[in-house]
């Protein structure tokens, strides 16, 4: 992911640190933990060319790399279905690679609908998204709207409008990216306020750039986090430090279930940072959860 990338001479001198939970979320999440928090953690792409020789066995072809993928994750970010509307069938085929697993698909709606004219009078190719979703069945996590990066609060009403009019037997998640959704706290108030109204969730997406979209609102009991790393960059370890902790502090106050998806800028390092974190996460909040295991490697002596 490029949205909000830095020169990497400019890290240091960015603020890093996450702002305090705002008030809101203390009507959101209940004080106490729950009896079972669910944990996702995952990465945008399973077809990860860099990764074979690495989490993948050696010469793994293209076609097998999911099936490879469920074993070191337990979700997915899935942004092919951005691009392409998938039928049923396709989709069918991707749910089998997790028979028998506690894995979430976590799809991108088509850009069809979310970022080409007006988010109105999209009923036919909407439905078609979600006809084709739906073959996912249990493992179908939240599904995530993300407008364009030029969609600002004077489409507000057309925005509201169409989230209203998608189901509600399914969990959708919101991500903006223009900077007036928050700048202005009356703006970015009314837009929490609402999405809590239809139990819809708020991406938080957190990427160097950009800090304002790290918002940390909570709209139900249930976060989904993009995290845009630098490449295994010295401040990616106290980064995620930092978000561990919210992480726990969110568990341990009844939040519900958590995605949390893993961007570098080069992909090739994801496996490492997501290790680092999940043995935290498993050791400091009591968690089981599964990590990428790395190809063992030979050594000739």
């Amino acid at each position: 992911m490029e949205f909000g990338r830095v020169p990497e001479q400019e890290l240091d001198t960015i603020d890093f640190h996450l702002p305090e939970d705002p008030v809101f979320n203390k009507a959101v999440l209940p004080g106490k933990r729950a009896a079972n928090p669910k944990v996702y953690f995952g990465c945008a792409k399973w077809g990860r060319t860099e990764w074979v020789g690495k989490i993948y066995p050696p010469k793994t072809k293209e076609k097998d790399f999911l099936q490879h993928y469920v074993q070191h994750y337990n979700s997915i970010e899935l942004n092919a279905t951005h691009y392409k509307i998938y039928g049923a069938t396709g989709i069918g085929k991707w749910a089998e690679k997790a028979a028998g697993r506690d894995f979430r698909f976590c799809p991108k709606m088509y850009q069809g609908v979310t970022h080409r004219g007006s988010l109105l009078n999209k009923d036919f190719i909407t439905s078609e998204f979600l006809r084709g979703i739906v073959a996912f069945e249990e493992h179908l996590g939240p599904v995530f709207v993300q407008v364009s990066d030029g969609f600002t609060p004077k489409r507000k009403e057309e925005l509201f409008t169409f989230l209203r009019s998608l189901p509600t037997d399914l969990q959708f998640f919101l991500e903006v990216r223009h900077p007036d959704w928050f700048l202005k706290e009356a703006v970015r108030t009314e837009l929490m306020d609402f999405l809590r109204s239809i139990n819809m969730g708020i991406v938080i997406t957190d990427t160097s750039g950009r800090r304002d979209c790290a918002h940390m609102y909570l709209t139900v009991p249930k976060a989904f986090i993009r995290y845009v790393g630098n490449s295994l960059h010295p401040t990616d370890y106290t980064r995620t430090d930092e978000w561990m902790k919210r992480m726990q502090y969110w568990i341990d106050n009844g939040l519900q279930e958590l995605y949390f998806f893993m961007h570098m800028h080069d992909e090739a390092f994801s496996p490492e940072l997501t290790v680092y974190m999940v043995d935290k996460l498993n050791k400091e909040a009591g968690l089981n959860l599964i990590k990428p295991q790395f190809v063992q490697k030979n050594t000739l002596f």
